[in-house]
């Protein structure tokens, strides 16, 4: 028996949110945004001896053992299969995350402050989100998340104003319906002049 694929076409209101260069401004300022909020946390752990340097993996040592502190007691914010991977893992490895961590921030920052590869960084930054809240932290990461899950959502056109808009056409990602005047997928053998 042969399989067929089902092609479920993109609603237009996900078009217009996710994929319309009309949107391009407001995903551009999200971006930046997120971007300068990831950028500055990065920053400061980076000039933080105890983040990076003589002292890298202090301060990630007293994050993790909090969190693994919160999985006990009646009502555990921190889940046990988290807590598990916290001692077995991270803590263990507190020099090598702490850099990863300050400079995986710094990294993201950087990535979506110019537009570059914007749904991969979005991406890395929403997973160094999860991995927060999973550890029991508030903060700004709700908000972090959610802004990340929506700009991986909008990858098409979030780097519009950035960036993106040489790379990903480089990396082979097809054009947009927005740029009907350039061909979709166009390579020199095949495009028509």
């Amino acid at each position: 028996m042969a399989r067929s694929t089902t092609y479920y076409p993109e609603p237009q209101i996900s078009k217009f949110v996710f994929a319309s260069k009309y949107m391009a401004p407001f995903w551009t300022v999200v971006r930046v945004y997120l971007g300068w909020l990831w950028l500055q946390a990065g920053w400061h752990k980076v000039m933080d001896p105890k983040w990076v340097g003589a002292e890298a993996g202090t301060s990630i040592r007293g994050f993790l053992n909090r969190a693994v502190s919160l999985s006990q007691g009646d009502n555990p914010s921190v889940s046990a299969w988290y807590a598990w991977l916290i001692e077995k893992i991270f803590l263990p490895m507190s020099t090598f995350m702490s850099y990863a961590v300050a400079f995986g921030e710094v990294l993201v920052g950087i990535a979506l402050i110019v537009g570059f590869l914007t749904g991969a960084a979005a991406f890395f930054g929403g997973l160094m989100n999860a991995a927060f809240l999973l550890a029991g932290t508030l903060s700004t990461n709700p908000i972090m998340f959610l802004l990340a899950t929506w700009l991986v959502l909008a990858w098409r056109i979030a780097g519009y104003y950035g960036l993106d808009y040489w790379v990903l056409p480089y990396l082979g990602a097809p054009r947009g319906e927005f740029d009907k005047g350039k061909p979709q997928n166009a390579s020199p053998r095949t495009a028509k002049v």
